[in-house]
């Protein structure tokens, strides 16, 4: 008889290796019934996946260490032992500011100045997570251009699925978050890519399949037969030959429900396997917590550093293959 499990994801392209091993049948052929639960945000899946509500899910890497640490809810002790994707990231700003200041950093710093001295509103930017490779980027791009993303403009966190209609309404005049939602705003004339994590950080730990501590230690070959049903999805939707398949897979109205133009666009700088890009490593998840400590995210940097080989085990990835 099949384990019954139900794992959590947001609707985004690099949600891929959980929605190919469902579809696919990789999942049925460790023994695993697995259902798929789309969820609204960042926050839910973390929540569930806390409480029990969820078994696992795609997790934002950050906002699983930032959980082990106990920062910005009750700390739960998880792990990531699987890295789901590099790149897919990117910063787009409105038609309105791309054409006001050129989509460019250092032009949108002489934007904010000259509206400062105007007595001008703030711009606001949003990021899906505080605890996000996408916040970080976001800042980065700001700050190299001497805009403070704390003191320049007004950051606030809406779900990635929201990101667009938010552009194109004019709540917000820009964002950082994963495809396809950069990719429909371009597509629906509301935005401009203006930075892409393929070229600022191409390395960055971006999305990861995440459980808890107890829950993994509780059920270590069920474990072991997830991360093998995974990583056969991501080295699956990383073939070419398989490239169409894959976005129809997609947009289904039970995965992304978007159009599937708008995923193929998405999809056009996101790697899902190879390299050895599947196992979450030590430097990768270092580079981190060098991010959030730089933004003020830590307490204690040395005590994020010392838990990386816990929450980003890379042992459990080899063995289970």
């Amino acid at each position: 008889m099949a384990v019954r499990l139900t794992l959590g994801f947001l609707p985004l392209n690099d949600a891929a290796p959980l929605i190919v091993a469902r579809e696919k049948g990789f999942f049925a052929a460790e023994g695993l019934d697995v259902e798929l639960s789309r969820e609204a945000s960042w926050a839910t899946v973390r929540d569930k996946v806390a409480v029990g509500a969820l078994d696992g899910a795609h997790m934002l890497a950050p906002l699983v260490l930032a959980t082990s640490l106990g920062l910005g809810s009750e700390l739960t002790a998880m792990i990531a032992p699987m890295a789901l994707n590099r790149n897919g990231a990117a910063v787009t700003v409105s038609r309105r500011l791309g054409e006001a200041a050129g989509g460019d950093a250092s032009a949108l710093a002489r934007l904010i100045a000259r509206r400062r001295e105007e007595g001008a509103s703030q711009l606001t930017f949003a990021v899906v997570f505080p605890y996000s490779i996408h916040n970080y980027l976001l800042r980065d791009w700001m700050a190299d251009a001497g805009i403070h993303p704390d003191r320049d403009v007004r950051l606030t966190v809406v779900p990635p699925a929201r990101m667009t209609e938010l552009l194109a309404d004019g709540v917000i005049e820009g964002f950082c978050a994963g495809e396809p939602w950069n990719a429909a705003a371009v597509a629906w004339g509301a935005g401009k890519v203006a930075a892409r994590s393929s070229a600022s950080a191409p390395d960055a730990l971006d999305k990861v399949f995440a459980v808890t501590r107890d829950w993994a230690e509780a059920n270590a070959e069920k474990t072991n037969a997830l991360l093998r049903a995974l990583l056969r999805a991501a080295a699956w939707a990383e073939s070419p030959e398989n490239r169409i398949e894959l976005i129809g897979l997609l947009a289904r109205r039970e995965n992304l429900d978007v159009a599937p133009d708008l995923i193929s666009r998405g999809l056009t700088d996101l790697v899902f396997h190879g390299g050895g890009l599947n196992i979450p490593t030590a430097p990768r998840a270092s580079a981190l917590v060098e991010s959030m400590a730089r933004w003020g995210h830590l307490p204690s940097r040395e005590a994020a550093l010392a838990a990386v080989p816990e929450v980003f085990p890379e042992r459990l990835l080899t063995a289970a293959g």
